[in-house]
């Protein structure tokens, strides 16, 4: 089921659109989806063995991630959602956010040791320019962690509709992912997490009968890494370089 968005909309109904789904949809919880996210990312970030990293969190939406990453070093949030990051900032002082569309935002280039980027890349309307931006922000041999929606299972999943009005939707698969990163990146890693899905084969493959069924012999945690490793999680998490500076 083709759930893409199909119409256009300008920055200011997306702003709109953000503040109003952030708000409704992040503000108070997050979700075991972002919560598996957030665990791979601290994983990822915390190998780097530092404290002092300049990290930048791209779409960070209610700064959930940016406040959670501030133990790093210091980090940077950047959104549309600008109602929302009013009151992110009450919240993690620590972080500095910035509202505004990340094509136009007067950021340093090649400062950032590590930028991290949650389910943003669908939303973009020109995503090989957004990985260009992604690789400019960063320095040479920097670290991008991007976690984005898997197209093929999303599609797939009955309790994800359409999207809301001023929301952009361009899900991508794994395949799509890496051709997207490979210009700009080095080292691309692509992992899926979360598995979800229950129509089509995803019916059967995470039918909860089968599952408990095969559970008896097979340890349950190794049925879903192994659901991971076929890539039908809801999440494609990358992880990548940037190159020599050009």
């Amino acid at each position: 089921m083709d759930k893409s968005s199909h119409s256009d909309f300008t920055m200011d109904e997306q702003r709109r659109a953000w503040d109003v789904w952030n708000a409704a949809a992040r503000e108070g919880r997050i979700s075991d989806t972002s919560a598996r996210q957030a665990q791979e990312v601290d994983r990822l970030v915390a190998a780097l063995n530092r404290t002092d990293l300049s990290i930048i969190d791209v779409g960070c939406g209610t700064g959930w991630m940016a406040e959670r990453l501030s133990r790093y070093g210091q980090v940077t949030g950047t959104d549309l959602a600008e109602e929302v990051l009013a009151r992110a900032r009450l919240r993690a002082p620590q972080v500095r956010f910035v509202a505004g569309d990340l094509f136009e935002l007067d950021l340093p280039l090649q400062s950032f040791d590590v930028v991290i980027t949650l389910e943003v890349l669908p939303h973009v309307k020109d995503q090989p320019a957004f990985m260009r931006r992604l690789a400019a922000l960063l320095k040479p041999g920097g670290l991008l962690i991007l976690a984005t929606q898997n197209k093929p299972v999303l599609e797939r999943w009955s309790a994800v509709g359409g999207p809301q009005p001023g929301q952009l939707r361009h899900w991508v698969d794994a395949h799509e992912l890496r051709r997207l990163l490979e210009p700009e990146f080095q080292d691309v890693r692509i992992v899926s997490l979360t598995p979800v899905g229950d129509q089509g084969l995803l019916r059967i493959v995470n039918s909860t009968k089968l599952n408990a069924l095969v559970g008896m012999v097979v340890p349950p945690a190794w049925i879903k890494r192994a659901k991971e490793k076929a890539m039908l999680g809801h999440t494609l998490l990358a992880s990548a370089r940037r190159g020599p500076a050009r």
